[in-house]
């Protein structure tokens, strides 16, 4: 994906990535968030309320393996920081899907639109999941009183009045799903073009914010459910990538096989500009040499569509959603949110 030079937005220095805050507990309230793009008086903030944090690496002796994560996760940080991430010349839009239940799918989304959108580019979430959990990893309501995204598949309500803006990350807006939405694939099957109706909602609200002078939305990124029904179909529909997180474990691979067979279906019936552009390797266990031997064959099967990026296993990315955050504002510092601003990182650079 080509990008112009001239409309780039920097990332500023992380805040304590790196830092002594590695070890603290997490904060759960949004006002004591810590913005993992936030710039050097952070940094400094942080440096006083904890005395010596910016030498705790330098004092660390190298030969213990912790130390030597500690080591590697300071270097990954320091070729971030300060990286220009490119706005796209034109909207990019991701359908997140994999029809195995479990594999990050949600947590890839969230993550990534949260990472981006703390770089400064403008990013929607529509979540199609009738379990509605992505709506719950940004904070946004979505229960049945409220118009969702089923609204604007059955009922043509217009998607600028069922988007709500993520109350801890400007520049990111999401379009909550709710439980009506178990009963949209049957509703949909009696509809007038039922495979692209998605695909308009996000053609009209586009117009409508060029109308208001609104800034165009640089990344959409739709979270499907763990099936291959008409909800997935009008993802596929509405997209130009496919982002495809992968568990690592034999089962994600067998069943990667026949996700593919149905996007081709999608090329060749009803959207012949979809590609699958990503793919990301998720819940990696380096302790264990079946995740190394799944992550090989995966990179030797799709070595231009994975991502040097791998999210491991992570208590922090399990955590966060109870507290209806992102691991990116849930803790900064962790591991996971690392991984998941180096995919983003890469996925805004291809």
């Amino acid at each position: 994906m080509t990008s112009s030079e001239t409309s780039t937005q920097r990332i500023p220095p992380f805040v304590s990535l790196g830092s002594a805050r590695a070890v603290a507990a997490p904060i759960a309230t949004a006002s004591n968030h810590l913005n993992p793009f936030a710039g050097k008086a952070s940094v400094a903030k942080v440096s006083r309320e904890t005395p010596g944090a910016s030498n705790v690496l330098d004092t660390m002796d190298d030969s213990s393996p912790i130390a030597r994560e500690l080591a590697h996760e300071n270097k990954r940080r320091e070729r971030l920081l300060g990286r220009n991430l490119p706005k796209p010349e034109k909207t990019r839009v991701f359908t997140v899907s994999n029809q195995k239940g479990g594999v990050g799918k949600t947590t890839t989304t969230v993550n990534i639109a949260a990472a981006l959108a703390a770089a400064g580019l403008n990013v929607l979430v529509i979540d199609i999941d009738p379990q509605g959990n992505a709506s719950t990893a940004l904070g946004i309501e979505h229960h049945a009183d409220v118009d969702s995204i089923y609204d604007v598949l059955i009922n043509d309500v217009a998607l600028e009045d069922v988007v709500a803006p993520c109350p801890d990350i400007s520049n990111l807006i999401c379009a909550p799903a709710t439980i009506h939405l178990a009963g949209a694939e049957i509703e949909l099957v009696s509809l007038v073009a039922r495979e692209q109706r998605l695909r308009r909602a996000i053609d009209v609200y586009a117009k409508a914010r060029e109308k208001k002078g609104e800034p165009r939305l640089d990344y959409i990124f739709i979270d499907c459910p763990p099936s291959l029904g008409l909800l997935t179909v009008n993802a596929f529909c509405a997209a130009g990538e496919v982002l495809i997180p992968i568990q690592c474990e034999y089962y994600a691979l067998e069943g990667l096989s026949q996700l593919l067979k149905n996007i081709e279906m999608i090329q060749k019936h009803l959207n012949a500009d979809l590609v699958v552009s990503t793919i990301l390797l998720t819940m990696y266990d380096g302790r264990t040499n079946l995740a190394a031997q799944v992550a090989a064959e995966v990179r030797q099967h799709f070595p231009e569509q994975v991502l040097g990026a791998v999210v491991p296993r992570s208590v922090r990315i399990s955590e966060a959603p109870s507290y209806q955050q992102t691991v990116m504002t849930y803790d900064p510092s962790s591991s996971g949110a690392l991984s998941y601003l180096e995919a983003a990182a890469e996925i805004a650079e291809r």
